[in-house]
């Protein structure tokens, strides 16, 4: 399955133009192209990858040079990293909605 450029980029709160750039400063985030390389489709490495790209760069503050190097460095360190911080993501939000139902009752 594949994604259109606006589905990834609304799925991380980025403008379209962030991720062609990206694409441009990360050679392993390669979209499939078509239509003269005016559509992009994401698979969900592609996706996986820009989920890595997001958290270095935009959750956690790195320069695109520094992300780069990490990724290239330690790439299943890196990957491991944005996997957990995902999944802590995912549990703080699913506390918030137990808090609130739980406030509801009170």
């Amino acid at each position: 399955m594949y994604h259109s450029i606006k589905e990834v980029a609304e799925m991380f709160g980025v403008n379209e133009s962030t991720l062609r750039y990206w694409e441009t400063e990360f050679p392993y985030l390669k979209p499939k192209t078509g239509g003269a390389g005016k559509i992009r489709q994401y698979s969900d490495k592609d996706i996986e990858q820009v989920r890595l790209i997001h958290n270095l760069v935009k959750v956690r503050g790195f320069k695109i040079a520094a992300a780069r190097k990490i990724i290239g460095n330690n790439r299943d360190g890196a990957d491991r990293r944005a996997d957990v911080l995902s999944r802590l993501i995912s549990v703080r939000e699913e506390l918030q909605a137990l808090k609130k139902q739980v406030d509801s009752l009170q």
